[in-house]
């Protein structure tokens, strides 16, 4: 449990439009008061529990998730009630083990894999924990996150990290994960002719997993150009910037560059323009996987989909992906260093999310160096 009762020191001021929250360096957890208000604050370092590792965290990511959570103080039907502490892209050091854990040892680096699950329900049972009935998931109300100096995880969801791999690239796994999934889910495969809807950094990893994967024609879409130039660096075989209101006209552009409709659409950004253009460009038969969050009452042309027999498929999180994305990362296959394009330490983690927010400057993964009490 953590205790977010200390009182704030003055060791510098930090402004939100119509609120000022003091930030001391000496602090320790990244803490989300209410709507629009992000502070750091102490707390006193937990104890691991029962088949759990103590972590001093080193690195954690930020993304859409933790941003929206920060300016709306929801995520879907999930309300903050209290005090929340953010962050679910973590990567650390572990400081001390619990009862019965045998397979780390204290200073093992370490990604973690920020689900708890239930382990009783039948998904779990079954191996499809992503969809466990009662997952929790690290920062995402009501449970707390990992933007805090030591967090207490179970251990088998601790992947070690090998000597050669970063602790700064263990705690993009949680990124690379989802784009494993969508591309398992999608069917990626030896010669898949592929559109990416979105740039950022889930559009981005799954582009280069698509690549690891064997996909030899893909074509991304954004509405950032510089995203779209940082995509063609990573590979993409062509990048266009999603302008037109007429979605079939776009479909038919992504076609002409491809020269073929695409076998696969894979929707990152959750934008409705681009699930309709990602349903309109692929192939009869092809498959269309949603991973985006976009609004709950987007509009889809469903008609098309249904007499073509596009496969809609979508993904929750991910299901046995980190292995995956380690191993990829760990051989050389995937290269995830040049998505970190900015960096703070834990008491400038307000600076952090502005910067997560406005998305400028070839901002693509914003971390926070937990550890770098700088």
């Amino acid at each position: 449990m953590f205790f977010l009762g200390a009182q704030l020191a003055t060791h510098r001021k930090a402004t939100i439009p119509g609120r000022t929250m003091a930030l001391n360096t000496n602090d320790n957890v990244a803490v989300f008061l209410e709507k629009g208000v992000l502070t750091v604050k102490t707390t006193e370092t937990p104890t691991p529990a029962k088949h759990e590792v103590l972590i001093a965290v080193d690195s954690v990511g930020i993304c859409g998730t933790d941003v929206h959570i920060w300016m709306t103080g929801n995520f879907g039907d999930k309300i903050v009630k209290a005090p929340l502490i953010l962050g679910h892209e973590p990567s650390g050091v572990v400081a001390a083990l619990g009862e019965g854990v045998t397979r780390l040892k204290v200073g093992d680096r370490v990604a973690i894999e920020p689900s708890i699950l239930c382990r009783t329900c039948d998904y779990c049972k079954r191996g499809r924990y992503n969809l466990c009935t009662d997952l929790k998931f690290c920062g995402v109300p009501p449970t707390n996150g990992t933007l805090v100096r030591y967090y207490c995880h179970p251990d088998d969801l601790c992947h070690k990290l090998p000597d050669h791999v970063s602790l700064e690239e263990g705690a993009m796994l949680e990124t690379l994960a989802v784009g494993v999934y969508a591309c398992e889910r999608a069917g990626v495969t030896l010669g898949s002719k592929i559109l990416i809807g979105g740039a950022g950094s889930i559009g981005l990893v799954t582009l280069l997993t698509a690549k690891a994967m064997g996909a030899t024609d893909i074509v991304v879409t954004d509405i950032d150009q510089s995203r779209l130039e940082c995509a063609k660096q990573l590979g993409a075989d062509y990048t266009m910037v999603a302008d037109s209101k007429d979605v079939r006209k776009f479909a038919k552009k992504i076609e002409h560059a491809l020269g073929c409709m695409p076998d696969i659409a894979i929707e990152c950004c959750g934008a409705p323009s681009s699930v309709q253009t990602g349903i309109y460009a692929t192939k009869p038969g092809g498959v269309v996987c949603l991973v985006g969050l976009g609004p709950d009452d987007a509009t889809i042309p469903i008609s098309n989909a249904i007499t073509r027999e596009i496969n809609i498929r979508t993904i929750s999180h991910y299901g046995h992906g980190y292995p995956t994305a380690l191993s990829m990362v760990a051989s050389g296959k995937i290269d995830v260093k040049p998505l970190v394009t900015h960096k703070f330490p834990l008491a400038k983690s307000l600076d952090a999310f502005e910067a997560a927010k406005k998305g400028e400057n070839g901002t693509i993964r914003v971390m926070i160096k937990v550890s770098d009490t700088s």
